[in-house]
């Protein structure tokens, strides 16, 4: 896994894990919510101030969103 689909697998469990959809949270960032499917595929780059965001809107620190240790064992290549 590339490092945009291990941010993407995080974005999407932390998300999940706050109750929000993908709406809500891009409404949180200020983006549209197709930029957020795109980022949780793992189809998109992101900047480092849309990761800031991302961390803000899921009350994390940014670094949990490139946190390995959430992944299944099977993706952790």
């Amino acid at each position: 896994m590339d490092i945009r689909g291990l941010f993407g697998a995080n974005v999407r469990r932390l998300r999940r894990a706050a109750g929000l959809s993908q709406e809500a949270l891009a409404e949180q960032m200020g983006v549209d919510r197709a930029y957020i499917s795109w980022i949780e595929a793992g189809r998109q780059n992101v900047t480092l101030l849309s990761l800031w965001h991302a961390s803000q809107a899921l009350g994390v620190r940014p670094a949990a969103l490139l946190d390995e240790n959430h992944l299944p064992a099977d993706d952790q290549k």
